[in-house]
């Protein structure tokens, strides 16, 4: 059996309406990935930055509550980190950090997969120790894969970021974004030519996703259209995380990730990758239909890509 591992933050969503109601949400992208994986029946571990205070406590039930286990030294933070995140009348959500991190020593034994992605892989000083971890985990077989989700308000310029999210990319299995993200990162440059860059920099899959325009991928020379699934929205915090987590169990499930894969190599044309995209929209689809980051079953998602 596959066994996962994440690497990244963990902290509390103050949520602000438009109605002004505020409601306290665990969050953090890397544990909203696997709270998704461990809900799909993938056995999650995530290694991340907490304290022993009433933030983690919340934090530790979620974890709980969703079957995640938390990686040894996850607990030695001085303070659980805190978003709050404004909601507009589209449902779209805006936030403002107050963040710590680090990363406790990782033992990557036993991880046939590792993921990580948005604050944990370039804040300092964890990111270093993401970066180190990943490699580690790259050379003794598991597949990575990386979620780039760009925070503005707490990564600077784009300039700043940009090297360390390459050299991620460089060494992941699969590489997921949205549309704002790349365009955060490449403002003078058209998608679709950043996509075919970071699928030659030897990411083995490229996916961006485009709201309401459902995705794309890349795989070889082609980029390739997702389609969506139309559902009301009710907000879009968690929907990239739930992309992301449905995303990887398709993958896993059709044996294109998980031990000694590698860089998607596949026979034939596109072989997998498009039934596993049908399970990320479908994740993802269920997620913005409930408000926070609501991860969905595999009975609720009622697709198997095998």
């Amino acid at each position: 059996m596959n066994t996962m591992l994440c690497l990244g933050e963990a902290l509390i969503d103050v949520v602000h309406s438009p109605d002004g109601s505020v409601v306290e949400h665990v969050g953090g992208s890397p544990l909203n990935v696997a709270g998704g994986l461990t809900r799909l029946d993938h056995p999650t571990t995530l290694a991340c930055w907490i304290a022993e205070d009433d933030h983690g406590d919340l934090i530790r039930q979620w974890l709980a509550d969703h079957v995640v286990a938390l990686a040894p030294g996850s607990e030695a933070a001085p303070r659980t980190s805190v978003a709050q995140a404004t909601v507009d009348e589209q449902g779209q959500a805006t936030y403002e950090f107050d963040l710590v991190w680090d990363l406790p020593p990782v033992d990557v034994a036993g991880a046939t997969h590792v993921h990580t992605g948005s604050i944990a892989a370039v804040l300092a000083p964890g990111a270093d120790k993401v970066f180190e971890v990943l490699q580690r985990a790259a050379a003794l077989g598991a597949t990575i894969s990386y979620d780039p989700n760009m925070r503005p308000a707490l990564m600077g310029s784009p300039a700043l970021v940009r090297d360390r999210v390459e050299a991620i990319i460089a060494i992941s299995d699969l590489v997921k974004a949205s549309d704002q993200d790349v365009a955060w990162l490449y403002p003078d440059e058209p998608l679709g030519q950043v996509l075919l860059r970071w699928k030659a920099l030897g990411a083995g899959l490229v996916v961006m996703t485009q709201g309401v325009k459902g995705a794309v991928f890349v795989h070889g020379d082609d980029i390739v259209p997702v389609p969506p699934l139309r559902v009301e929205v009710a907000d879009t915090v968690g929907a990239g995380d739930s992309f992301m987590a449905g995303l990887v169990s398709g993958l896993l499930d059709v044996g294109l990730l998980g031990a000694g894969r590698g860089r998607l190599a596949v026979d034939g044309q596109h072989q997998g990758i498009p039934e596993a995209l049908v399970r990320a929209v479908a994740t993802a689809s269920i997620t913005v239909a409930r408000p926070g980051a609501y991860a969905p079953t595999r009975d609720e998602i009622g697709a198997d890509p095998r």
